[in-house]
């Protein structure tokens, strides 16, 4: 096993029983959870990440699906967005997933990887999901974001008429003009996007809406 890279997040905190808990109350905002935890974390926004691609939006909402997509128990996470777009994601609540809370100066966030997510593309290099995850090494989270941060992503939403847009591999935005242009960028239609979400069976995404009005 090689030798893991340096941690980029400087606090890795699991929420234990965080989807047992959804189950019960059928939903959770991250303005909510972060009250909740009381750790002082100022968000005036956030972005759904989902590997490289960034929707930004006021909050989001972990909601518990009973049955789900194709007929499996789920949970998903909906964006209150910026403007006329739509953004949520549905995950395969049948895999094992571990949430945490991840704080680095000026930064944080919440992530999800799941066990088969991480025998597959990490376990070889890290020896925990924490370890991974404290590298950075997750397909999703929820970035928050506050002052000058929450300006930026506001700013880069708000120049286009796409649903989203992208970061490439070395952290720089790419700003689609259009949805249209958007979907070049991801190489999917509409419908194949929101039916499989262009990822691997293994990261359980049942469903990735990308959209915007109009």
């Amino acid at each position: 096993m090689s030798a893991p890279q340096a941690p980029v997040w400087a606090e890795v905190s699991r929420l234990p029983s965080f989807l047992e808990r959804l189950e019960q109350t059928g939903g959770l905002s991250v303005r909510a959870l972060i009250d909740e935890l009381e750790v002082e974390i100022p968000i005036e926004g956030v972005a759904y990440h989902d590997r490289g691609i960034r929707i930004p939006g006021y909050d989001a909402t972990f909601v518990h699906e009973p049955s789900g997509s194709r007929g499996r128990p789920a949970f998903s996470v909906q964006i209150d967005t910026i403007g006329p777009r739509n953004g949520w994601a549905i995950f395969d609540k049948t895999l094992s997933w571990d949430v945490y809370l991840l704080r680095a100066e000026g930064a944080a966030a919440i992530a999800w990887l799941s066990d088969e997510e991480y025998r597959i593309e990490e376990a070889d290099e890290f020896d925990s999901k924490r370890d991974a995850v404290a590298a950075g090494r997750f397909s999703f989270g929820v970035f928050l974001y506050a002052g000058d941060a929450w300006a930026e992503q506001q700013k880069r939403i708000r120049s286009t008429n796409a649903p989203a847009y992208l970061l490439r591999e070395d952290g720089q935005p790419m700003i689609p003009s259009t949805q249209s242009e958007f979907y070049e960028f991801v190489d999917s239609t509409v419908t194949e996007f929101r039916t499989s979400g262009a990822a691997p069976d293994y990261l359980g995404l049942l469903e990735l809406e990308a959209t915007i009005d109009g």
